[in-house]
């Protein structure tokens, strides 16, 4: 029995390595026992979605798998798979990041979310309508992980404040209470004596019950109002993400996929329309996802949680709290303020570039022939600002070095040495892996072949189409990566809508906001990861909570998809563009 455990044990330690060697040769038989083409796509796709599944390899090493199979099994050439890697897509994200890097760079999210909480204030429910908001608009334009790890710790220094306030408050309460009853008790001793005197109850002993009662219920409160918070920031980040075109790398690979599958679009898909489409939806799903989380941890007595009249002394303590925080950050810098100007410039540039309803910028000057300015061009333009603008108003004092050595010129907003420390280029290769794995679909007639397969669905209705995929995609993206999933499911979404005749849009947008929907599990995102080790969570806390929120995240996608998104994209007709036998030379 000792040997079957160890080697067991020996086993499972050395999965990853298994795994690896063993999935290539327990799927070898498909390509050989049918030599086609879609066979050997299809087997180099099993490969990778069990690697990134399994996360036996990093995600990154796993995405770069075509640049190898395709070219040996004879599906693309070896400089055609690598094109994919380095798409307008990727020059978007490389772009969108860089100005995030700046924002964190300068602590300018730091200092939006607690001006934000100064004026929201401290009563339970409009903490956590604070936290939830700010974390949410935060997300949208820098990572949701770098969103929630730097949220969480300002929940938890107020909430222990108003905690630790509270837990005075309560032993000034017991020793009022003490002083104006002392001699009461002790009259009350002094007759139980002399009844009888087995049966005397010892008021120290009464006492500390009280405080102990007390103290437990104050515990209590607050360990439900920790785990509440945790959650709420947490899962408002994600929501937030997909909001803009940039906020969650799921987005982008939806922008990528479209131009790669389908490449007369008409760049139906841009900063515009993205969030034109999803930010009604975000503020919907965050404003249901507040009362569910309300109800769950709060209660229902919004009068209680939201308070009324004067300030008590926990809330003007924990105020003080985020105030201190807020003067630690000093004066706003001129850092600050440039990162801030360059930021709303780039948001103002991304809306009217094309905004839909006429003609944007970059159709007037640039586009009159062809799409030769992109969502990516202006990301890029913007972002290499951050490298040419000075940190430091020129001709200003700039300082000393730690050496102490004068400052004869002060760094840009921006250095490459940041830049490499932060940007996270492992999701650049991710996105190209996905780009490939869509190329080789098309090249080896596999998205044509799965298409065919799955056009008996032309028979159910849309809605119901896009209800039952967005529930399968929240569910697979539990257990496994979100830009994985996306990658995966995208091409074969495309190829199933172009043989159903449904404009593809309907079922690949919320399939693609359905990925970002991981509510249930801790290892499920890095946001849920990080509030689980903060929020003293239960894996069981986690899955009560998000299980409802992920219905009312598909429910809210399906509803937009079904209205405005219907209107938006023109969902009831099957584009021209989609039709890509036509538009292939």
């Amino acid at each position: 029995m000792y040997n079957w455990e160890r080697v067991l044990h020996l086993l499972w330690h050395h999965r990853n390595y298994i795994i690896i060697i063993v999935t290539p040769l327990v799927f070898l038989p498909l390509p050989l026992v049918y030599p086609s083409s879609e066979a050997r796509c299809g087997y180099a796709i099993i490969l990778m979605a069990l690697y990134w599944c399994t996360e036996c390899m990093p995600l990154a090493v796993t995405a770069l798998l075509p640049v190898i199979l395709f070219p040996m099994m004879g599906i693309m050439k070896g400089g055609d798979v690598s094109i994919e890697y380095l798409k307008d897509s990727n020059m978007l994200f490389i772009g969108g990041l860089l100005v995030a890097i700046a924002v964190e760079h300068w602590n300018l999210h730091k200092r939006i979310a607690l001006r934000v909480l100064l004026l929201v204030g401290v009563r339970p429910s409009l903490l956590m309508i604070g936290f939830m908001s700010v974390s949410a608009f935060l997300s949208m334009w820098i990572s949701n992980t770098a969103t929630t790890a730097m949220m969480l710790p300002i929940a938890h220094a107020v909430l222990q404040q108003l905690k630790d306030t509270e837990t005075q408050a309560n032993e000034r309460d017991l020793q009022t209470q003490d002083a104006d009853n002392h001699a009461f008790e002790l009259e009350v001793q002094t007759k139980l004596e002399t009844i009888n005197e087995r049966d005397t109850q010892d008021p120290v002993y009464v006492h500390d019950t009280q405080r102990e009662f007390r103290e437990k219920a104050i515990e209590a409160k607050y360990d439900l109002l920790t785990k509440g918070m945790s959650l709420s920031v947490c899962y408002s980040a994600s929501i937030g993400g997909t909001a803009t075109l940039t906020g969650t790398t799921p987005n982008l690979i939806l922008k990528g996929q479209m131009d790669e599958i389908f490449p007369n679009n008409t760049d139906v898909i841009n900063f515009a329309s993205w969030f034109g489409f999803c930010f009604p939806s975000m503020v919907l799903m965050l404003v249901l996802a507040w009362f569910w989380l309300h109800f769950m941890f709060l209660g229902f007595n919004l009068k209680k949680s939201f308070g009324c009249g004067e300030k008590s002394e926990s809330d003007r303590a924990a105020y003080t709290v985020m105030k201190v925080e807020y003067k630690k950050l000093g004066r706003i810098k001129f850092a600050e303020v440039a990162v801030l100007v360059l930021f709303i410039l780039l948001v103002l540039l991304w809306f009217t570039r094309e905004p839909g309803f006429m003609p944007g910028w970059a159709t007037v000057l640039f586009n009159k022939d062809a799409a030769f300015v992109t969502d990516g061009t202006v990301a890029i333009l913007m972002s290499s600002l951050f490298f040419v603008i000075p940190s430091q108003l020129p001709f200003s004092n700039y300082g000393y070095t730690n050496e102490g050595k004068r400052i004869k010129a002060p760094p840009a907003l921006l250095t490459w040495n940041v830049v490499h420390e932060r940007m996270p280029w492992n999701i650049v290769l991710l996105l190209g892996g996905g780009f490939a794995l869509a190329a080789g679909s098309e090249a080896s007639n596999l998205s044509k072949w799965l298409g065919e397969n799955l056009s008996p669905l032309q028979n159910i209705p849309p809605f119901a189409i896009s209800l039952v995929l967005s529930l399968l995609i929240a569910t697979f993206t539990e257990c496994s990566s979100n830009t994985a999933t996306t990658t995966l499911f995208l091409p074969i979404l495309a190829s199933m809508a172009q043989n159903i005749k449904l404009h593809p849009l309907y079922v690949m947008l919320p399939c693609t906001i359905a990925a970002s929907l991981a509510f249930m599990l801790p290892v499920a995102t890095p946001p849920n990861a990080i509030a689980f080790s903060f929020g003293n969570l239960k894996v069981l806390d986690m899955v009560k909570a998000g299980f409802m929120l992920n219905i009312i995240g598909i429910l809210c996608i399906n509803l937009a998809i079904n209205t405005w998104g219907r209107a938006m994209f023109n969902l009831d007709t099957f584009p021209d563009w989609a039709n890509t036998t036509n538009s292939k030379p």
